[in-house]
């Protein structure tokens, strides 16, 4: 790699060995021109007008929870059992202070009722009558909500209400005449542009850091997708504000990725415009409202796209049904793939439930599903979204099964369903594995495993299946959908070589 930035410095040396009456004068031409620019200094970005006009908007977030009867201040207190059982064995006794390090002070056991530290964080004022916008994480568990702000006044808050899934929460002090942030458009922010962040990491209060957009809507696995950055996060920042070059915010910061718990580099912001949009519901009701039709996604992945004939890998692939829920009624099945919610294109799996989240529960849309090469519009009736709901499994019976048929070069011996087993599987056709081994077990096909279609053929029985499978061409991968269960997954069953 050629180091431009090193091409002066070398210049000089093997001048100097040529020519050495004229090596000063050309150490001072070269080193002139190296040295930067006043206009080239001023083009650097100056963060002192931003942080003037925002710093007074953002806040410091304080929480403390009452000791609980058993458990002690900040450490709490083993009982004298365990505490013999560390003495003895020379092990090293958590959350107390070693007697060769006076920096560690005791810590005072807290009365029971008392209110202890908890945790610190940032958020930042959105208008003048004290509603403050902060991480859920930032006020979960805690009794009290004290709110710090830049001209150290301090408030007791209470909580609006938090939102676990978006991670954004709404407390409100009571003040007035407060100084407010600038709300941003995200559409408009574009990766490589400056931003900076203002908070309290590790509890210093007002601590700006900088850095540049690194990426646009994320897909961490998270609800919302986020804002990545390389602004310095560290605990403490979250919940407060990241800020665009024109003063207003574009994001709340809220995860760093780290392998050691510090800053490595990378860190994530949730949308303002997902945000406000949550904090409007909280303000509202005190919680949001979210959309649902009862299927358990997946990923596509390409090879499945492409060998189903999807094409590229997108949309949510439905693994699972609830029973009795809004998506069984339009009669979606397992393997379907979702590609379309009100005509908007569902590029990937963690898309869905942001989309259907935002319909409104009790309205009807429409899905557009690919299932065996083509494409079908269903309607749907949204649901309300519940905490932690969960489709019921279900596992086909064994009772009333023929007995299994000879093993296949692919290694698979299937036998027909029960009617017992399609009125448990809610399906009209499919065969159950009795034996997988060999290309099959590679595969990842078990025992008990329904196998609904090969290839986009539907299978109606045994006989069948053993002719679909019988006219598959051996030197090329073949794609089966398969029930384990309630769920639903391709599994692709590669050639021996």
């Amino acid at each position: 790699m050629t180091m431009y930035s090193l091409a002066p410095r070398s210049v000089l040396r093997t001048a100097a060995s040529r020519l050495a009456p004229v090596a000063l004068a050309l150490s001072v031409s070269l080193f002139a021109s190296a040295a930067p620019s006043p206009a080239r200094a001023q083009g650097l970005p100056d963060f002192t007008e931003l942080v003037e006009k925002v710093g007074p908007a953002v806040v410091n977030i304080r929480t403390t929870e009452k000791a609980r009867a058993g458990r002690g201040g900040a450490g709490g207190e083993m009982d004298e059992d365990m505490l013999e059982f560390f003495r003895r064995f020379g092990v090293p006794m958590p959350n107390r202070p070693n007697p060769r390090s006076p920096q560690q002070p005791q810590q005072p056991q807290q009365p029971d009722g008392e209110p202890t530290p908890r945790g610190v964080g940032s958020g930042f004022i959105l208008n003048g009558d004290g509603y403050v916008m902060t991480n859920a994480h930032v006020i979960e568990g805690a009794d009290e909500v004290i709110v710090t702000l830049a001209d150290k006044r301090e408030f007791k808050a209470r909580t609006i209400g938090a939102d676990k899934k978006s991670d954004v929460a709404l407390v409100k002090i009571d003040a007035s005449g407060l100084p407010t942030v600038r709300i941003g458009d995200v559409a408009k922010l574009k990766v490589g542009e400056w931003v900076i962040a203002i908070g309290s990491p590790f509890g210093l209060e007002s601590t700006v850091t900088a850095g540049i957009v690194s990426a646009k809507s994320r897909d961490t696995g998270e609800l919302l997708p986020l804002i990545q950055t390389d602004v310095a996060i560290n605990p403490g920042n979250s919940g407060g504000p990241l800020i665009n070059m024109r003063g207003e915010v574009v994001g709340i910061n809220s995860q760093i990725y780290s392998r050691s718990g510090g800053y490595q580099g990378i860190s994530f912001a949730i949308p303002i415009d997902e945000a406000t949009r949550v904090s409007e519901q909280l303000r509202a009701g005190g919680r949001v409202i979210r959309g649902r039709i009862g299927v358990v996604i997946d990923r596509v992945t390409r090879e499945v796209s492409e060998s189903i004939g999807l094409g590229k890998p997108t949309g949510a692939l439905v693994r699972s049904v609830e029973a009795g829920g809004p998506a069984e009624k339009a009669g979606v099945e397992a393997g379907d793939i979702i590609t379309k919610v009100e005509g908007k294109v569902v590029e990937t799996a963690g898309e869905l439930p942001r989309v259907v989240g935002s319909i409104k529960p009790g309205n009807k849309t429409t899905l557009q599903v690919f299932r065996r090469g083509g494409y079908r519009d269903l309607a749907v009736v949204v649901a309300e979204l519940e905490p932690e709901r969960v489709a019921a499994k279900r596992t086909p019976e064994k009772d009333g099964a023929k007995p299994p048929a000879a093993v296949s070069s692919f290694g698979l011996a299937v036998s027909d369903l029960t009617d017992a087993q399609r009125r448990e599987l809610k399906i009209k056709n499919g065969v159950r594995v009795d034996t997988a081994e060999g290309v099959a077990a590679r595969a990842g096909i078990r025992e008990g495993d329904v196998i609904v279609t090969v290839d986009n053929v539907e299978v109606t029985g045994a006989k069948q299946f053993d002719a679909v499978m019988a006219k598959l061409d051996k030197a090329k991968p073949a794609t089966l959908l398969v029930r384990r269960g309630d769920a639903a997954t391709f599994l692709i069953l590669r050639p021996a070589r």
